[in-house]
């Protein structure tokens, strides 16, 4: 993989009840399918190393709705894999309709297979990376629970608490206790956060997705019947966590078997937002995976 810098053209796209920022880095060959690779609620910016060991492709990112350069056109508090899977379709069409290589991590993950299940023909190889499907583990009641309380955490008391408690369910490994919640909260200056509530109410994590991302089903049956090849990645570091044990769960669903990635949850990292993971075993992992199709 050539890691040569190309720098991305920026462009605006209108969708209903948002505006889409999008970035784009034309390379490679000629024919190649483009590369989108997404995150939520991580936006384009979270995703600059992992496109730089791809020069030799044309490579697409995106700041989902309501995320740093997206911004909302709607008013609505909360958004849904359905309207991020919507986003999806229409941001592959303006990129000439695919089909295109989709590696989609986290709450992407979900939006993308939420895509895949409505539009396969736009996809021909989906990494879904670690989707927090929380709705498919054997604990779901428990962790389903433990987000809405993380959402009402925020809406009460503000980022710092919210997060604090995000922090601790995500780093746990194994099922999420029936008395997760009756446990001492946690303490946002343990983490770093803020202590001190600033009013706002916005934040695309806890306060927009957080809910309907995590209690988000795939449709198993679509997912099967799809063209597309769907490939689930764990990474070898957060194994137990629920993030790593969503891969499985859709995994076992689609019978299949999860692939195993370098690092963690955040293992595509070089430095963006203060986190590293194992960004050149990663790509070349996502690399290998791109190309082994059967």
């Amino acid at each position: 993989m050539d890691r040569t810098l190309i720098e991305p053209t920026t462009r605006t796209l209108e969708v209903p009840g948002a505006v889409l920022t999008y970035d784009v880095r034309t390379g490679g060959t000629a024919g190649a399918p483009v590369l989108l690779l997404i995150g939520s609620p991580m936006g384009a910016a979270g995703f600059g190393t992992l496109a730089r060991h791809f020069a030799d492709r044309t490579v697409a990112t995106y700041d989902p709705r309501g995320v740093e350069r997206s911004r909302r056109t709607d008013g609505a508090a909360t958004t849904t894999p359905e309207e991020h899977a919507d986003d999806l379709h229409r941001l592959i069409t303006a990129l000439g309709g695919g089909p295109v290589d989709l590696f989609a991590s986290s709450g992407g993950a979900i939006n993308a297979l939420a895509l895949v299940a409505r539009h396969p023909e736009q996809v021909r190889t989906l990494v879904a990376h670690e989707p927090p499907a929380a709705a498919l583990l054997p604990d779901r009641e428990a962790a389903l629970a433990v987000a809405r309380d993380i959402h009402e955490t925020y809406r009460r008391d503000g980022l710092g608490p919210a997060m604090a408690e995000f922090l601790v369910l995500v780093t746990h490994k194994g099922p999420v206790p029936a008395d997760h919640l009756r446990r001492p909260v946690p303490d946002p200056a343990v983490f770093g956060l803020p202590t001190q509530d600033d009013g706002s109410r916005d934040d695309p994590l806890v306060g927009q997705n957080i809910v309907t991302c995590t209690h988000f089903e795939p449709d198993v049956e679509a997912l099967r019947a799809a063209p597309t090849r769907i490939v689930l990645a764990a990474g070898v570091e957060s194994e137990g966590e629920l993030a790593h044990r969503g891969a499985c769960a859709v995994a076992e669903r689609l019978g299949t078997e999860p692939v195993t990635f370098p690092g963690g949850h955040g293992g595509f990292l070089g430095g963006e937002y203060g986190q590293t993971g194992a960004p050149e075993a990663f790509a070349a992992r996502l690399g290998e995976v791109l190309t082994a199709r059967v």
